[in-house]
């Protein structure tokens, strides 16, 4: 008898592993879709309405009820409506005691109110425990399951036990919570959907500024100084040659900034002789952002793809190889293949072939999709092994192409250097410290601090 018994209890349904009940308060967009995937995810839910009629929009598996009554049927109540409204839960401050609200709302503008929505919500109701969470996510990733770009979901609250349970929740969603504390932060969450690309900004406003100043000086070498010594008329250079000459320069020089304050950092260091002090804020910033700065610098470098690719279709060219034929059938002679000039061509453009080819798997390996597939030792040996060969490689591209007029008195016009000599400037010296750091006696001490060594530990910071 104990045998069989036992048989059935190893047979019973193990009720520990149920869904507990969700309460949402709105049948908006984003409510609604949360819905669905927390049925998809196991969860019982039930709205909490004004109108208790069932609607096609609503989850058929979703039971709608009056606010009060559905409050009742649940631990954890999300509320998913606007601040403004937030006055008719007054009256439910009895049966919402007690309870777990999810405050998932946003703002119009930053800093709207005085307080975040989170903090105002616990003033109203002072008996409930509030957690802000899920405002990070877009109706439309639930829906659709595009969930990875934005798979992190922010919370914070002052009770510990209620955003572990909101936690559970958005783990059960295959999504990432992240602890950002108490309640005091959620003036700092509601600010984060509304800050238009904040990591991007300094990227973009940097591109703008050098390819702005870049595209000003071939200006001035190439349409300018060409029209007032050689009398020639070639502003049509601004839409296919400049673009084309501006485009490998900025791609050249981005992908040697994505690299240059990890040189700064290093040098830093080994100054110190600690990793246990901060970097300045300026070398903080730039490390954080540099993600955005390769991905413009790869933007730069498809342009000068598509740019050379069109180049044999342009007038211009056309006419100076049909001037070359006829001038060589005039003359009665053919110029013989130049083979010097041939490996050039061909060494510059397997270069930057494979230059271009590594720059596109640094860009596909950055991608959340990707590297949330990659473990870190993986995800560092691509973005810094091949990194670095990609920096190599197009710099190379452009000595090979470009190294000939340094010695050239012609390619400096009004004294000013060439174009792509300025472009080797950042590169050159960013692989020359690079050299020096891997050295075994720079290389050895600067592990071992990374490793948490110090030279004076009493000192440090």
């Amino acid at each position: 008898m104990k045998k069989n018994s036992s048989n059935i209890m190893a047979l019973a349904p193990n009720t520990s592993n149920r869904r507990e009940t969700v309460c949402i308060f709105g049948t908006g967009d984003f409510g609604r879709a949360l819905g669905h995937k927390m049925i998809q995810s196991g969860y019982p839910v039930v709205y909490g309405s004004r109108s208790t009629q069932i609607s096609n929009l609503i989850p058929k598996d979703a039971e709608v009820l009056s606010h009060a009554e559905a409050a009742q049927k649940a631990a954890i109540i999300i509320i998913a409506i606007q601040r403004q409204h937030y006055n008719f839960l007054t009256p439910l401050a009895e049966v919402l005691r007690g309870k777990v609200l999810v405050d998932i709302s946003n703002n119009l503008k930053l800093n709207q109110y005085p307080e975040s929505n989170a903090e105002y919500l616990a003033q109203l109701l002072p008996g409930s425990k509030v957690v802000k969470a899920f405002n990070t996510v877009s109706a439309w990733a639930l829906q659709s399951g595009t969930l990875d770009a934005s798979r992190q979901v922010f919370v914070c609250g002052d009770d510990v036990e209620a955003k572990q349970m909101v936690m559970n929740i958005v783990r059960a969603l295959g999504l990432t919570p992240l602890d950002k504390g108490s309640l005091l932060a959620a003036q700092e969450i509601e600010n984060y959907p509304l800050q238009l690309f904040p990591m991007w900004k300094f990227p973009i406003f940097l591109s703008l500024g050098l390819t702005a100043f870049f595209f000003i000086y071939c200006l001035v070498l190439d349409v300018i100084y060409t029209y007032i010594y050689e009398k020639n008329n070639f502003s049509f250079f601004i839409a296919i040659t400049i673009p084309n000459r501006v485009c490998p320069v900025m791609a050249l020089i981005l992908l040697a900034l994505v690299y240059l304050p990890g040189i700064f950092a290093a040098i830093i260091q080994l100054y110190r002789g600690t990793k246990y002090r901060r970097f300045p804020d300026w070398l903080d910033k730039w490390m954080l952002c540099r993600k955005q700065l390769g991905l413009i610098a790869l933007a730069f470098a498809s342009l000068h793809v598509v740019f050379t690719l069109v180049t044999p279709m342009r007038a211009f060219v056309s006419w100076r190889t049909s001037k070359g034929i006829i001038s060589q059938a005039l003359n009665n002679k053919t110029e013989p293949l130049n083979n010097t000039n041939a490996w050039i061509s061909d060494s510059y453009l397997a270069l930057g072939i494979l230059g271009f080819f590594l720059f596109v798997l640094l860009g596909i390996t950055s991608l959340p999709s990707v590297s949330n597939n990659v473990n870190w030792r993986e995800f560092r040996f691509v973005q810094s092994k091949l990194g670095y060969l990609a920096l190599i490689l197009s710099t190379a591209h452009t000595l090979v192409y470009g190294g000939k007029w340094f010695l050239s008195p012609s390619a400096y016009k009004w004294y000013l250097p060439n174009i792509y000599m300025l472009s080797l400037v950042v590169p050159c010296a960013v692989l020359v410290v690079k050299f020096v750091l891997i050295f075994p006696c720079v290389d050895k001490p600067l592990t071992q601090i990374r490793q948490g060594w110090e030279r004076n530990p009493k000192h440090s910071e």
